[in-house]
C-alpha cells in the first residue's frame, strides 16, 4: 500500500467549496483494506502514510545534512494554517516554510499569511515532470506551480485561477468520503454548499486553534466515531471574526484563557443537530436560512431529503457506510472473526453494493424507510 493504485482515489468526495473534519466522520465508508477489516472507517490516514515520500532527515528520524527542512506532515494530511486574518491567532501548530520563497513573495506585495502558506507548499520536491511542461512561460502558464500545489493534497486547498483564464478563486473541501448513491453524494454537497451561504449570510465564525483541528481529524477516522467520538467545537459561533493584526505571540505562546473557553468538546449529535444549552446544531441553523430564501416547493423538498439523511447519520438513526459494510461482514456466513474479507465475501459485498448504487435494491438501514431517491 505505498504507491497510489490501490483504488484509494476512488474514495473521495470533494467539493470546491469551504466544515470541519466532522464531515469525514459522518460520510466514513473505508473500513477496509488489502482483504482485512481494519480498526478505522476513513481512507485518510492511509493514504497519508501511503504517499509519505518524506526522508528519515524530513521526518526528524535523522539530523539534518542532504536535506534542507524539518518537514511534519505528509503531503496528504491536513491543513498548516489558515489563510485569514481572522485565523492568524489561531495558527497554533508550528508551520515550515522556505524562507527564501517567503521573503520574494512578501517583498512582491503578498499577503503574509498567502505567502507564508505558498512557502510551505515550496518546502517540498516535485514528484512528476513532464518533458513537455518544463520549459515554460510563467508569466502566462502556471503548470510549474500546479506541479507542486497538485502534490500537496490537504483537508482544504486553495486554488489560485490560472492565467488569462476567467475561472475564479477555488477552494476544495477533501475530506468527505464518497458513498454508495447519487442522493448520499448529493446530500453531503448540497449541506456543504448550505453552510458556506450561511456562514457568510448569518456571518459565522467556526474557527478554533488548529492543533484541536488535528485532534479533531484523528478521532474522525477512529471506528464510529460519527457516534463516540467528541469534537473540539466553537460555542459561539455568532460571536464574529475578532482579528489580531499581528498574531505572532498568541502562535508561539499558545491563546490566552478566553480563547481556550471558545470550544468545547461535542458530539456529532450535538453539533449537527444541536442541544438544548449547549448548541444550537447546524441542521436548525440551516432550516432557519431556508425559511426566509424564496425556494420553490420541488427544491425545497430535495433540500429537506438531504439534510434528513445527515440529521438521521448524525444522530445514529441511520447507518454510515462504514458501518453497515462492517455489519455485512460480520454477518456473513464465511466471516470467522479473523479480521479477514475471503473473495466470497468481498464478491458479495461489492454486488450488495452495486445493487444498492443502483436503486435495484432498498437500505432501509442507510438512507430509511421510505426514501424518495429521485429526491
Amino acid at each position: 500500500m505505498d504507491a497510489m493504485g490501490f483504488g484509494m482515489g476512488n474514495c473521495c468526495l470533494q467539493v470546491y467549496l469551504i466544515v470541519d473534519r466532522l464531515q469525514m466522520a459522518l460520510s466514513a465508508a473505508s473500513p477496509f483494506y488489502r482483504g482485512y477489516v481494519s480498526d478505522i472507517d476513513c481512507r485518510w490516514g492511509v493514504i497519508s502514510a501511503s504517499v509519505d515520500d518524506r526522508t528519515g532527515e524530513e521526518r526528524g528520524l535523522e539530523p539534518l545534512k542532504s536535506n534542507k527542512f524539518r518537514i511534519l506532515k505528509s503531503r496528504y494530511d491536513s491543513i498548516d494554517s489558515y489563510l485569514s486574518s481572522c485565523g492568524d491567532k489561531y495558527n497554533d501548530i508550528d508551520l515550515t516554510i522556505d524562507e527564501e520563497i517567503n521573503k520574494q513573495l512578501l517583498d512582491a506585495g503578498i499577503d503574509k499569511l498567502l505567502a507564508q502558506h505558498i512557502a510551505h507548499l515550496f518546502i517540498r520536491d516535485p514528484l512528476s515532470l513532464f518533458e513537455e511542461k518544463i520549459h515554460l512561460d510563467d508569466e502566462n502558464e502556471s503548470d510549474h506551480f500546479e506541479n507542486l500545489q497538485s502534490t500537496n493534497w490537504q483537508t482544504m486547498r486553495f486554488k489560485p485561477p490560472p492565467p488569462n483564464s476567467d475561472i475564479g478563486w477555488r477552494v476544495e473541501f477533501r475530506p468527505m468520503e464518497v458513498q454508495l448513491t447519487d442522493f448520499e453524494n448529493s446530500a453531503y454537497v448540497v449541506f456543504i454548499v448550505l453552510l458556506t451561504r450561511v456562514i457568510l449570510s448569518y456571518k459565522l465564525d467556526f474557527l478554533i486553534p488548529l492543533s484541536k483541528v488535528d485532534e479533531n481529524m484523528k478521532v474522525a477516522q477512529e471506528r464510529n466515531a460519527v457516534q463516540e467520538g467528541m469534537f473540539y467545537f466553537r460555542k459561539d459561533i455568532y460571536k464574529g471574526c475578532n482579528p489580531v493584526l499581528d498574531s505572532s505571540s498568541a502562535a508561539q505562546n499558545g491563546l490566552d484563557s478566553e480563547g481556550d473557553n471558545e470550544y468545547i468538546l461535542m458530539s456529532i449529535d450535538t453539533i449537527i443537530n444541536g442541544k438544548e444549552g449547549v448548541f444550537q446544531g447546524l441542521i436548525p441553523i440551516l432550516n432557519c436560512y431556508l425559511e426566509n430564501m424564496e425556494v420553490d416547493v420541488d427544491t425545497r423538498c430535495t433540500i429537506l431529503n438531504y439534510l434528513k439523511l445527515i440529521k438521521r447519520r448524525a444522530s445514529g438513526e441511520l447507518m454510515t457506510i462504514a458501518k453497515w459494510m462492517r455489519e455485512f461482514v460480520d454477518k456473513h456466513t464465511q466471516y470467522k472473526q479473523d479480521s479477514v474479507i475471503t473473495d466470497k465475501i468481498n464478491y458479495d459485498l461489492l454486488r450488495k453494493c452495486d445493487s444498492i448504487s443502483k436503486g435495484e435494491e432498498r437500505c432501509p438501514e442507510l438512507f430509511g424507510d421510505p426514501v424518495n431517491r429521485g429526491k
